[in-house]
Order: C-alpha cells, then sequence, then structure tokens
C-alpha cells in the first residue's frame, strides 16, 4: 500500500488530498478552480450522501464571514490578571497549553487556569486574594462577551446600513453626507453577500433527503452566526432546549422532528426537509444558569449590550457554576451527544475552521475513525502549528480527506467551486436522466450551475 503519510509536503501553503491523490501548491495562483473542481465536488457530493453525516465548525467560520463583510472579528487575546498571582497564571497556562498540543495559550487557557486557582484561594482561606482575582475573572469575562457582541452588533449594522459612527460624523459635517452614504451602501452590499455566501455554505450540508438521518451541526463558538443564517436560509434546528417564553435545556434528549402530512394521504406522515441538529459544544453568550437549569434568555442577534450584570452565569466555556453538579452539566451532555453523532458506522465528520487544539474533541473523532466506514473531511485556513499534520500522520489516511490553505478554505470557493449544490441536484439529475433517454448532447457545463460539469459528461 502506498504510504500516503510520507509524501504529503507539510511546508506547502496549500494541501489537497481526496480519496488516495494528494496535490500540494506552493501558492493559490498555481491552482486552477475548474481543474481541481472535478476531483473535490464529486467527491464531497459522495461523502456528503453518507448515512449520517456531521460538521464541526470552529472560530474561523465566523472569522471567514466577517472578513467578506470587511468587518473585525473578535479575537482569543491573552489575559493579564491582576494581583501576584498574574505571571504564575501565565505561566501555568503556557505549560498545560504545549502538554494538550495546543501550541500557544489563548483566553480559554487563562480563563481555565485562574478558575483553578480560584478555587484553590476559596479553599487555602485567602479570601482577599480570592476576592482580587474573582473580580478580573470577571472583567475579563465581561470584555469578552462584549467583543461577541460587538462582531455581531456591526454585522447587524451592516446589514442595515445602519451605522451610529457615520451618523454622528455627518450631523456636524454636510460635506461628509454622500461619502457617507456611499460607504453605509458598500458596506451593506459586502455584509450581504457575506450571509448569502453562510446560507450556500450550511444549505450544502442541510439539503439531505428528508429520509436519511439529519444533520448533526456542532459548534465551539459562542456566537450565533450559525443560527442568525439557519434562520434567513430556512433551515430549521433542533437542540435540547424545550418551552418557547424561557427555554429550558433538557438532559432527556428527546428525538423530536418536524413532520408533514401530504395532501390526500393520512396516517403517513413524511419528514420536512432542511432540518438539522445543532449543538453548542463550548456553550453560549444567551444561555444562562438559572438555579440548577440553563435557560436561552431572549437576546437578539446583533443586540448592542450585555443583558445579565453578573458574568458568572452565563454559560460559556470555562465558565460554570459553582457546584459539582453544574461543573459538568451542560458541557457533558453537549460532548455526550457528539460522541453518539460520529461514533457509529457509515459516519461522516466535515471539520471547517477548527485547529485541533481541543484534546477532548480530538479524543471523540479519533474514536470515531476506529470504524473502517467512517470518514474525517478537514478543511483549514493553514496548519502552522501542525496539529493537523500530527492528527492525520496517527490515522489511515484512506479515511482522511484534505482542503488546506488560504484557497481551498476561502468561503466563496468553497461554495462557488467545491461543495455540491444539493438543493438543485434532484432537478439536475432528473433532466441529466431525461436528457440521456431522449439522446440529446449538449456543450459541457463550465460554469458550475445545476450540479453538473465536465465530469459527468
Amino acid at each position: 500500500m502506498e504510504n500516503l503519510k510520507n509524501t504529503t509536503n507539510w511546508d506547502h501553503e496549500h494541501i489537497l488530498k481526496v480519496n488516495r491523490s494528494i496535490s500540494t501548491y506552493v501558492a493559490k495562483e498555481e491552482i486552477i478552480e475548474e481543474k481541481v473542481r472535478k476531483r473535490i465536488e464529486p467527491w464531497l457530493s459522495a461523502i456528503f450522501q453518507s448515512e449520517h453525516l456531521s460538521v464541526l465548525l470552529g472560530a474561523g467560520l465566523t472569522t471567514a464571514v466577517t472578513s467578506i463583510a470587511s468587518l473585525p472579528s473578535q479575537g482569543m487575546w491573552r489575559i493579564d490578571f491582576e494581583g501576584v498571582y498574574k505571571e504564575h497564571i501565565k505561566a501555568y497556562a503556557d505549560k498545560k497549553a504545549a502538554k494538550s498540543d495546543r501550541g500557544k495559550a489563548n483566553l480559554e487557557d487563562d480563563l481555565r487556569t485562574a478558575f483553578e486557582l480560584l478555587a484553590g484561594l476559596q479553599i487555602a482561606g485567602h479570601e482577599v486574594d480570592a476576592l482580587q482575582l474573582k473580580t478580573s475573572i470577571e472583567s475579563a469575562l465581561s470584555e469578552f462577551i462584549s467583543a461577541i457582541l460587538k462582531t455581531e452588533e456591526q454585522f447587524k449594522e451592516a446589514l442595515e446600513a445602519n451605522f451610529k459612527k457615520f451618523d454622528i460624523e455627518m450631523m456636524f459635517d454636510d460635506k461628509y453626507e454622500s461619502r457617507a452614504e456611499q460607504e453605509k451602501l458598500d458596506y451593506q452590499k459586502k455584509a450581504e453577500e457575506a450571509l448569502s455566501y453562510l446560507k450556500s455554505f450550511l444549505t450544502s450540508f442541510a439539503s439531505r433527503t428528508a429520509s436519511r438521518d439529519r444533520l448533526n451541526i456542532f459548534t465551539t463558538n459562542y456566537d450565533r452566526f450559525i443560527e442568525y443564517a439557519c434562520d434567513m436560509a430556512g433551515i430549521l434546528l433542533l437542540d435540547r432546549f424545550m418551552g418557547k417564553i424561557s427555554p429550558i435545556m433538557r438532559s432527556t434528549k428527546l428525538e423530536l422532528d418536524y413532520h408533514y402530512n401530504p395532501p390526500g394521504i393520512r396516517g403517513e406522515p413524511r419528514y420536512v426537509e432542511g432540518v438539522a441538529r445543532l449543538t453548542k459544544m463550548h456553550g453560549s453568550i444567551d444561555w444562562k444558569f438559572q438555579g440548577k437549569k440553563v435557560v436561552r434568555e431572549p437576546l437578539q442577534f446583533g443586540a448592542s449590550g450585555f443583558m445579565n450584570e453578573s458574568t458568572e452565569a452565563v454559560v460559556i466555556y470555562p465558565n460554570s457554576s459553582k457546584d459539582i453538579e453544574t461543573d459538568f452539566f451542560p458541557y457533558a451532555d453537549m460532548f455526550r451527544d457528539f460522541s453518539a453523532a460520529l461514533c457509529r458506522p457509515n459516519s461522516a465528520l466535515v471539520v471547517y475552521g477548527y485547529s485541533f487544539g481541543d484534546s477532548h474533541i480530538n479524543r471523540i473523532i479519533e474514536d470515531m475513525l476506529t470504524l473502517p466506514s467512517t470518514h474525517l473531511v478537514i478543511i483549514a485556513y493553514e496548519d502552522s502549528a501542525k496539529r493537523i499534520k500530527r492528527f492525520y500522520e496517527k490515522h489511515n489516511p484512506a479515511q482522511i480527506t484534505l482542503l488546506i490553505g488560504s484557497h481551498f478554505s476561502d468561503l466563496k470557493n468553497l461554495v462557488d467551486y467545491y461543495l455540491p449544490k444539493a438543493a438543485i441536484d434532484k432537478i439536475s439529475v432528473k433532466a441529466h436522466e431525461l436528457k440521456e433517454r431522449r439522446g440529446d448532447k449538449e456543450p459541457q457545463n463550465k460554469s458550475g450551475e445545476g450540479g453538473f460539469d465536465e465530469w459527468d459528461s
């Protein structure tokens, strides 16, 4: 058997591995879209029709969307805590990040370390130091949540061409008005384009035949870009929350779904198409602890401010309530869903915008790959930390597809060239069959529309 692990040049910017074929490119200018599309799209089309399909979306998705909209995205900066333990926290976070193959530590590592230290100080009875550290943690969490909300707010403002900054400047400068209006329209056009690509990206996965297992969407993101785009695209989402006014997360996973009764047929309900199951593995900015329950509070996409005065109740990883019961709830339920969706025969997982920096997530993906009929597709902007390389080399290459590089991970390129246009495939297939029966032959379609191109001829 050919050793694919040793033939891949991981130093090149772009890596494409489809089936048993590997290509590497030094620069994206070397890539001819129509040529590589003939390899990528039919392969992904087959994978997307797996019996069980899941997609894992990381922070790279939000970055890709805001990049198209020419807007900044929230980062994962380091935290400088106040007090005598400042350097201790930073050093321990660096040590833990290196041990877990994450590489450089980030905000989550700092917060996790600070919470562990806070518990130790409270146990030891160092109340003054504990109070100072708790205040610093609250401030850091508040800043982080505000940055997430700011990203949503800027995107929503761009969509509505409603920029407070421009409006204030126009009040004091009449000459500025026409230029400000044009800038508003430019931002609006870019934001609408970004939302359109995000909707098309999600629809490519969600437009599965209703008789197949529902798409599972897993994300480590705290923001609501996925939910917002699904609402705009008409994709129905199912999660663990029950209720309308104040939805409560249930530990009991009810297999609820959407059905309809066809006209003239009674007693035979059919599945509604365009339904997906959403799991936010690290929590969300609109999830709150309410006693021992987790509720989803009404917080509009693009809200201008944080509704809860205390960040301690916000359900975002690694923040948690104090008692031992909620230290593992709801995260244990989220990861149980992740494991149950992946670790079964004929399952496929598509990873986008996730850098393989979380060992607890990687372990479940590794367990999935112990089943020979499973498959993993990795779409990544880059692999400078070599985490994807190390993961790939530990497993069977035949079970992994790679699309690495700024060209392959570009949201526009994925939607325009490489992802299957599942929403219209049925019409295209039927038209193709009718033409074959009549003996009609048409010129090859170079545009890629309708789900067919040169490789179909």
